[in-house]
């Protein structure tokens, strides 16, 4: 699996054209599926069509750029990498090629829980921009080891993924016949070995006594944020209730997202739900937004409804893929170009120049 710019990148969509060629077909079909039909999967991508940028003339560009504050990190483009599960699936170096690629470009890495290596190896590689992304364990004691461990490796913020409890497998990997790799183990958890589920009752759910037995509720929420030092987002947020919730309950901000069209099957785009979330919860707290971005105009449109902040995740993967931490690095080198250039052409010389009223809707095909 070499680690050079394979020929044919132009835009940052290539990488996705591309990776039917650097990922055997179960993989890809693993990594490319949500969940069930893939209804939330289509609208994510979909949603970005529905609205056009608008040009504006006579500006001035010569001092433009991508900079932002965000957490306390001093960023130079709105670009997350999101959390991704098993990275080996995509290179032998996993994350820790990512982790690298973030650290040359200064971008914020956040760190899975399901990572193939261990927070503190990813953690040697990044930069100081780094979150890490938490699943609470059914053992508080779990949870509570993670958290230290993360303080520990110098992680700034953790990322607490709330919309993921529950997961149904896409039809598409089904069909494909994908069943993970024996050495795609959680790295994190090798120390915390599960305890074994009690048997269900007669007539009890599968799925409510089952699978959600331990979901997150409000009560885990305020113990974890009084069990870490670290500023807490919450990921997995699309209700304009739930920000305002959240917000009150003191969390740092919000990751707008369906989980990338791998929970709820049926549910509305993340890019839909955006703006209902930014005018529930003001201005000035921090909103990031993921799912469907594949460009940098993706990402203007992002940021003009609402988002401080975009995560990446499947585009992350398949660079990762075709070109290792070279791929990844390239990957975001290209689109910050393309924000720029977008930028540039809509008239918008930094980001908070971008705004609602730098889009319209698109007009019908």
């Amino acid at each position: 699996m070499p680690d050079h710019i394979p020929p044919g990148i132009a835009n940052a969509i290539d990488y996705e054209r591309l990776a039917p060629q650097a990922l055997e077909a179960g993989r890809l079909a693993y990594i490319a599926g949500g969940s069930g039909q893939d209804v939330t999967l289509a609208a994510n991508r979909a949603a970005f069509e529905h609205w056009a940028i608008v040009p504006r003339l006579l500006r001035n560009m010569s001092t433009g750029h991508s900079r932002l504050t965000l957490g306390g990190m001093e960023l130079p483009h709105p670009y997350l990498l999101a959390p991704v599960a098993h990275g080996l699936l995509a290179h032998p170096q996993a994350e820790v090629a990512t982790a690298r690629a973030a650290e040359a470009t200064g971008t914020c890495l956040v760190a899975s829980t399901l990572t193939s290596h261990t927070l503190e190896e990813i953690a040697a590689s990044a930069g100081p921009a780094r979150w890490f992304q938490l699943y609470l364990q059914e053992n508080r004691a779990h949870t509570l080891d993670l958290l230290r461990r993360a303080e520990a490796a110098g992680y700034r913020a953790i990322v607490l993924t709330l919309d993921a409890h529950l997961q149904l497998p896409s039809r598409s990997a089904l069909v494909a016949g994908f069943t993970m790799p024996p050495e795609c183990t959680a790295a994190n958890l090798v120390r915390y070995p599960p305890a074994p589920a009690p048997p269900l009752a007669p007539g009890a759910s599968r799925v409510f006594q089952g699978a959600m037995r331990h979901a997150p509720t409000w009560d885990d929420l305020r113990w974890l944020l009084k069990s870490t030092r670290l500023p807490v987002w919450i990921k997995g947020v699309a209700h304009p209730d739930d920000a305002c919730a959240l917000q009150d309950a003191g969390v740092a901000g919000l990751v707008v997202s369906n989980h990338g069209g791998r929970g709820l099957d049926g549910s509305p785009a993340s890019l839909a739900m955006l703006p209902g979330v930014r005018a529930a919860v003001g201005r000035d707290y921090p909103v990031l937004m993921d799912g469907g971005v594949r460009s940098g105009s993706d990402a203007f449109k992002a940021l003009a409804l609402g988002a401080d902040a975009v995560l990446i995740g499947r585009l992350q993967l398949y660079a990762l893929a075709a070109a290792g931490a070279l791929g990844v690095a390239h990957l975001l080198q290209l689109l910050t170009e393309e924000l720029h250039a977008t930028m540039a052409q809509a008239g918008c010389a930094t980001l908070a120049d971008i705004t609602p009223e730098s889009l319209t809707p698109a007009p019908p095909c």
